[in-house]
């Protein structure tokens, strides 16, 4: 196997023995990971500060890092993507390339530990020639950034505003500029919860001032989106990482875009149409927006104000009735209504370019609708990968550990 950064084939390789090695552990995962994280900070306690202080969540997404990769060890587009990205992100920990031997001793300390009589040395030098292999890609994910382009920034609260029961939105300035597409996300973290990151959209087009809109939705057992929304005040500070995805408009729009959002998921979708508005040409918009309450219009102002400003702007399904709000029924059915009137005036592959950004349910069914119902290809819809919240369930046996295919829906693409 050869891949983009120059590495020779690496002859002890062997993705189905990987494979089948990790799932002999893979039903004592979370022992598995407490162990790991035992290993590295006892051997190496000046890596703990790089950690948030509640490891139950970080435990999870190290399986998950781990399985990702291990399941497109096969697939070297997928594989050098995926941890050229990852390792541009983890800049922002700190994590330098003299931190990867000690935690790849750590990995093989664990799998050995719990692996008992099926660990040969056959199936060693296959993890080990896999861990070689992942961290040099992604050391050369974090060298391939400019030395002048920062690993975080660090922000000012500038306002804080409450628009609904658990929703905030923050307006921050940081402390260099912030060289963001509208479109893209950042993870952000703040001293109230140190080494806790989730990534949110950037709620605006680039302004003069260089100052950033999030809009923060309390998510239940949330840490940072607590801290966010209830202990962040005016005069506190945030930390940046570097902006991430690739649900960005096109140089030149033309025709007529469709943007669905529902939630806070309006955040991303604001910015496309901020700049949209000064770059569409001739182009035109429609909006439809899913809302189960008056609170999920938490920027109703801006939304009417939008409406009546622009002439190529339609807005529809925005705002649920006050007595009886029905949003997946409203949204579908304008869907619905759009998709009909457009598909009589273009083929699938002439249609129009669709902005998706909302509760992942809401992406699924929205992208299933124009899939199936209307025959939109899959390339004329865009949004970011789907993060789901996870519920604590586990597939029950090996098969589906390595069928389902998972995502790290915390790690966005870099455009």
């Amino acid at each position: 196997m050869t891949t983009s950064t120059g590495a020779r084939p690496y002859a002890a390789l062997n993705p189905a023995l990987i494979r089948s090695s990790l799932a002999v552990v893979e039903r004592r995962a979370d022992a598995l990971t407490k162990y790991f994280y035992a290993h590295l900070f006892k051997h190496n306690p000046g890596l703990r500060a790089m950690f948030p202080e509640r490891m139950e969540e970080q435990r999870d997404r190290l399986f998950a890092a781990l399985t990702t990769a291990i399941l497109n060890l096969e697939d070297t587009d997928a594989l050098v993507g995926h941890l050229r990205t990852l390792g541009f992100d983890h800049r922002k920990f700190g994590a330098r390339t003299e931190h990867y031997p000690a935690v790849g001793r750590s990995l093989i300390a664990t799998l050995k530990f719990f692996s008992g009589s099926a660990w040969t040395p056959r199936t060693e030098a296959a993890w080990r020639a896999a861990y070689e292999l992942i961290s040099k890609i992604m050391i050369a994910g974090a060298e391939s950034v400019p030395e002048s382009e920062p690993a975080w920034w660090n922000a000012e609260v500038l306002r804080h505003e409450r628009r609904a029961e658990g929703i905030a939105v923050l307006t921050v300035r940081p402390d260099r500029p912030y060289p963001f597409v509208p479109g893209q996300y950042a993870t952000l973290t703040a001293p109230e919860v140190p080494q806790v990151w989730r990534p949110y959209s950037i709620a605006n087009a680039p302004r003069a001032d260089g100052t950033l809109d999030f809009h923060i939705r309390r998510v239940e057992g949330g840490l940072l989106s607590g801290a966010l929304v209830d202990e962040v005040a005016p005069g506190g500070a945030v930390r940046l990482g570097p902006p991430l995805g690739t649900t960005t408009l096109p140089k030149a729009p033309q025709g007529e875009l469709l943007f669905v959002a529902g939630g806070t998921g309006w955040a991303q979708i604001k910015a496309l149409i901020e700049e949209f508005a000064v770059r569409r040409g001739s182009a035109t918009a429609t909006v439809l927006i899913g809302a189960r309450t008056e609170d999920d219009v938490y920027d109703r102002g801006v939304l009417e104000l939008l409406g009546g400003a622009h002439p190529w702007l339609r807005l529809a399904g925005a705002l649920p009735a006050r007595d009886r709000p029905d949003a997946d029924a409203t949204l579908l059915r304008e869907l619905t209504r759009y998709a009909t009137a457009q598909s009589l005036r273009h083929a699938p592959a002439e249609w129009p370019h669709v902005y998706v950004s909302g509760p992942p349910a809401m992406v699924d069914t929205v992208e299933t609708q124009l899939a199936m119902l209307h025959r939109v290809p899959p390339d004329r819809v865009h949004h970011d990968p789907l993060a789901r919240h996870d519920t604590g369930e586990r597939p029950e046996t090996a098969a589906e550990w390595f069928l389902m295919k998972r995502q790290v829906p915390w790690i966005r693409p870099r455009p």
